[in-house]
């Protein structure tokens, strides 16, 4: 083999080379980083796209794909300490012609943060609003979509402003009365018990508690390297004191039971979804909203937790079109019925 060709191997060896010691390197010492651009490939692979909403000095980062058409926008509201970006897996399989929006809930991520700010429900659920009104999503009725904290926000944001929603799917909404106690309800019961000298299970701060919160929030068990366990810990440590003042809030009287205390005043028609097996907020809880909504419309989910958009992305999708078509349906037959 002559030195050309040698030389044109060695060449091709180390273009190869340099990428591949680049993502070992960044998986083995800046695991976080590789977190982040990670998010950002599936957002530019789905079509997702950061924007920026201002009002009165506020700042709302969401992402969003698509434009307002013949089917209702979907907001969606995500759970506590989590992002815009908890939505990817499931927005893959939804349709590309729906008119998406993901927003960072008050304090999260992109989202203004302020000393100042109330953290309570109504408050997030005032803010939301500023949200809807600053880039008049509501000039036609959407369908909101929350989980877990972001559900009960969902579920009072319906109770207080209903002419701006067609639809709207809960998803194991926290802030319900609910009949059976969850495992997180027991392990918090221990920690209030110690005045909170014990750590909270859903705010980690090293990869043994993240593998932890991860067996809580999921029926699915998932094999996640060490080094990933470090990375999410490394991206949350620094908004812990906001975590756990948030969290402080949510247990508290003006918000634990948020969604129970409008549960009459919802009139939006409405999906629950729930994974059976959730070990934070308890399936019965479905069974409560069912019985104070009786035209609800509940989907139970067999072997799955919490952690329902990252557990059963693809039939959380189906479940929630299928249902905005069928309202649809709901209220063009109505419609011709009057007429």
């Amino acid at each position: 083999m002559d030195r050309d060709m040698v030389n044109l191997f060695a060449i091709a060896a180390g273009t190869l080379a340099i990428p591949l010691l680049l993502f070992m390197a960044s998986f083995l010492l800046w695991p976080s980083s590789l977190i982040k651009v990670y998010y950002w490939y599936w957002r530019r692979t789905l079509g997702m796209h950061v924007r920026y909403a201002d009002c009165g000095g506020y700042r709302f980062s969401y992402s969003c794909r698509g434009k307002p058409g013949l089917r209702p926008s979907i907001l969606m509201l995500h759970d506590f300490s989590a992002h815009k970006d908890t939505w990817l897996q499931m927005v893959k399989y939804l349709p590309k012609h729906l008119h998406l929006l993901c927003v960072d809930m008050p304090g999260h991520e992109g989202t203004t943060r302020t000393d100042t700010d109330d953290y309570s429900i109504q408050s997030q659920v005032t803010r939301i609003r500023q949200f809807v009104e600053a880039i008049r999503l509501n000039r036609k009725p959407f369908h909101l979509v929350g989980i877990s904290m972001g559900g009960t926000v969902a579920g009072v944001y319906a109770a207080c402003y209903p002419s701006d929603l067609c639809s709207m799917t809960l998803i194991c909404p926290a802030g319900l009365k609910n009949q059976n106690k969850s495992k997180f309800d027991i392990q918090m019961d221990d920690v209030e018990q110690s005045q909170y000298t014990l750590n909270i299970p859903l705010i980690p701060s090293s990869p043994e508690e993240m593998e932890e919160m991860l067996k809580l929030c999921s029926h699915v068990r998932f094999r996640v390297p060490e080094q990933i366990l470090q990375g999410l810990v490394d991206v949350r440590i620094p908004h812990n004191d906001f975590y756990h003042e948030l969290f402080m809030e949510m247990m508290g009287e003006r918000s634990k039971y948020a969604l129970h205390d409008h549960i009459q005043q919802i009139t939006t028609p409405l999906q629950i979804i729930w994974g059976k097996q959730d070990q934070v907020v308890d399936a019965s809880g479905a069974a409560s909203l069912k019985e104070a909504l009786p035209g609800s419309r509940v989907d139970l989910l067999d072997n799955c937790g919490h952690s329902v958009v990252m557990e059963r992305p693809r039939q959380t999708a189906k479940l929630i079109f299928d249902f905005i078509i069928s309202q649809q349906g709901t209220e063009n037959a109505s419609a011709k019925k009057t007429s």
